[in-house]
């Protein structure tokens, strides 16, 4: 695998992580090229690929009130349609270019498959659009600083739909437990996402043969080409071509949390263990999936998925000197390492998904940047990138998280 652009040399001038964060919030302080949005003036969204993800997001987006869904597109004419039922309003288009030349489109949500969200992502923000892309932000850690480029040289909002950063219970417990120091040295950090059933869907029969309004070109757009098949196409988490399956698709949302929580995002090594076990489907991407990472200042970080459906589940256990803390979507609970500690437990008060779009919402009129800005969205998929190299590598990976480069053997 080539090294990875370092997004110093990409910007073209000297930048540590840090200043790089800096840099980002003096840009946004600038007047933007962008239409100029009133505190209360609705903003008008553009969806960006109208699948189960797309048509969920969207709905949270109109349930703030906020904004006006102006027009979808999407590869698949029947996607289109049943949007337009939803958003009457809203002009269909194939072809996403063609939406970004909408001047009544001043943001747009991005739910494509993976390997369109670079190149739209990119697209958009040089079009003057800001972005709320869902995650992981790439494909490759290359395409990463590409986005974060086009992010901060037109002077967009780019918020990466990794919610937990919005969400109220994990800024909780990270206040309570974390900036106070409670929970002592941290050590170990597990992550694990069991009987995750999204992975294992099958192609309904009305995409046997391909249907006249589903374009496959442009369903494949920078992969190379291969004849339609209605599994890729309705399955694509289960191919590496099209993303990198659980590690990508779930871990990306944890190991953000983790180094929300840590307060670092540089891995140094990285390896991985796992395989096509049980699903002999033609699936690519691993059915049982092991990731071991290794950060600085005396810690690992792992991930366990496995789609077997014998156990269900998805948490963080963070485990420190001084207790431990366990985190989902639905609650935390911290034990204190004291023998007969009794546990306090939070509970979530809604879906985080909705404090995140709030989140972008208002920084698509502030212009502060948001809490899972792209820079953010790039450093936790380059970590889930890392755990699948090393799967597919089948070696350590030794990292310089500084330049973005994995080094040789």
């Amino acid at each position: 695998m080539p090294p990875a652009v370092c997004l110093a040399d990409t910007i073209g001038c000297k930048m540590t992580r840090r200043t790089l964060a800096y840099r980002g919030a003096a840009l946004f302080t600038a007047a933007s090229y962008g239409r100029i949005l009133g505190a209360n003036e609705r903003i008008n969204l553009g969806l960006i690929g109208c699948g189960d993800r797309g048509e969920y997001v969207s709905s949270v987006f109109t349930g703030t009130k906020q904004i006006d869904l102006t027009a979808v597109c999407d590869v698949y004419g029947a996607k289109i349609d049943k949007m337009q039922t939803k958003a009457p309003g809203a002009k269909g288009f194939n072809d996403h270019r063609k939406l970004l030349e909408q001047k009544n489109v001043d943001a747009v949500l991005i739910a494509t498959p993976d390997h369109w969200h670079a190149g739209t992502a990119i697209d958009a923000l040089n079009a003057g659009k800001d972005v709320y892309v869902e995650k992981p932000l790439s494909l490759t850690i290359e395409e990463g600083p590409r986005i974060v480029k086009a992010a901060r040289i037109n002077n967009r909002i780019c918020q990466v739909g990794m919610q937990q950063r919005s969400g109220q219970i994990y800024l909780q417990a990270k206040r309570e437990y974390f900036d106070t120091k409670k929970l002592g040295k941290i050590t170990l950090v597990r992550t694990w996402w069991h009987g995750n059933t999204y992975h294992l869907r099958k192609a309904p029969a009305t995409l046997s043969p391909q249907p006249s309004n589903l374009d496959w070109a442009k369903f494949l757009g920078p992969l190379k080409w291969r004849d339609y098949d209605p599994q890729q196409y309705f399955n694509f988490r289960a191919y590496l071509d099209y993303g990198g399956g659980q590690v990508t698709d779930l871990f990306t949302h944890w190991i953000d949390v983790v180094h929300m929580f840590m307060n670092q995002d540089n891995p140094i090594a990285a390896s991985a263990a796992g395989g096509v076990y049980h699903y002999k489907d033609g699936r690519t991407a691993p059915d049982t999936i092991n990731v071991l990472l290794e950060y600085p200042n005396d810690w690992t970080a792992t991930f366990e998925a496995t789609l077997a459906p014998g156990i269900r589940g998805a948490a963080i256990e963070f485990c420190g000197t001084e207790g431990k803390l366990y985190i989902t979507r639905s609650e935390f609970i911290f034990t204190a390492a004291e023998r007969n500690a009794v546990p306090v437990t939070v509970k979530s008060p809604r879906d985080q998904t909705i404090d995140h779009v709030e989140n972008f919402l208002e920084c698509c009129r502030t212009r502060k940047l948001p809490n899972g800005d792209v820079y953010i969205g790039h450093r936790s998929a380059a970590a889930s990138h890392l755990g699948n190299i090393a799967y597919v590598q089948k070696r350590r990976l030794n990292y310089n998280p500084d330049r973005e480069e994995i080094l040789p053997l």
